[in-house]
């Protein structure tokens, strides 16, 4: 008996590091970061990546930011069609662009989480296309979803700011974005309506204005990583 637990232990013992080694302490955390121009304004070296470093260690981290100004949500979302039903000739091309950097960052990787943060809908409530946002955003994420093969991405959007409040179409689209957070554990939205006053990065005052403050866009990355990082500790 006794030489049967010694050469169970010496088993064990060195099946140890193999086990370890494939431990989800050992996978990276993936943060995807894109949107139009509050997210391509947004630095996630001034506090976003500091935070979720922080939590996670830096090894143990991959942060993509890839966005444009200006841009509606159909130049992300493949399946993209106008509210009279029609689809354009071109969609997904952003997405095509953000994806070919996620795909290379995460080539051989393990991942342990997936968080897909995402700041916009200006150019879709200037277009008045709020009727299909709420499909649109739906449709993003899981196209996401289908793309990295889970279901369990964590989605974090950035609700469109006070800058707006009163034009019908800026209202519906804060509303859906509100509505699509609040559907789902896995998702959350940031509040970005008091990141727009103070002085902005050229030094000039602004208030309630469609970009954010210097402080602003710190504040927005803060409150971004905060949410992702709560989801991820909560598995």
């Amino acid at each position: 008996m006794t030489r049967f637990l010694s050469l169970l232990l010496v088993a064990l013992f060195h099946l140890a590091p193999l086990e370890s080694s494939f431990s989800g302490e050992e996978k990276k955390h993936l943060f995807i970061l894109s949107g139009q121009s509050n997210m391509a304004g947004h630095r996630p070296e001034e506090a976003f990546i500091p935070a979720v470093e922080e939590a996670f260690g830096r090894e143990n981290v991959i942060v993509i930011q890839d966005a444009q100004g200006g841009q509606p949500i159909q130049r992300w979302y493949k399946a993209w069609k106008e509210p009279e039903g029609e689809a354009p000739d071109t969609t997904g091309d952003l997405y095509e662009r953000l994806m070919g950097k996620v795909n290379q960052k995460i080539e051989g990787e393990g991942l342990a989480s997936v968080s897909f943060f995402w700041m916009q809908g200006e150019r879709d409530a200037k277009m008045q296309w709020a009727s299909v946002y709420e499909e649109s955003l739906k449709g993003l994420y899981q196209q996401m979803s289908d793309d990295l093969g889970r279901d369990d991405i964590i989605f974090v959007i950035g609700r469109l700011s006070d800058n707006g409040i009163g034009k019908e179409q800026w209202d519906q689209i804060r509303m859906i974005q509100v509505k699509v957070a609040d559907s789902d554990d896995k998702f959350a939205w940031v509040d970005t309506d008091d990141l727009n006053d103070g002085k902005n990065r050229k030094g000039r005052e602004i208030k309630d204005d469609l970009h954010y403050s210097s402080e602003g866009y710190r504040i927005f990355g803060e409150r971004m990583a905060a949410e992702a990082i709560q989801r991820i500790r909560g598995k």
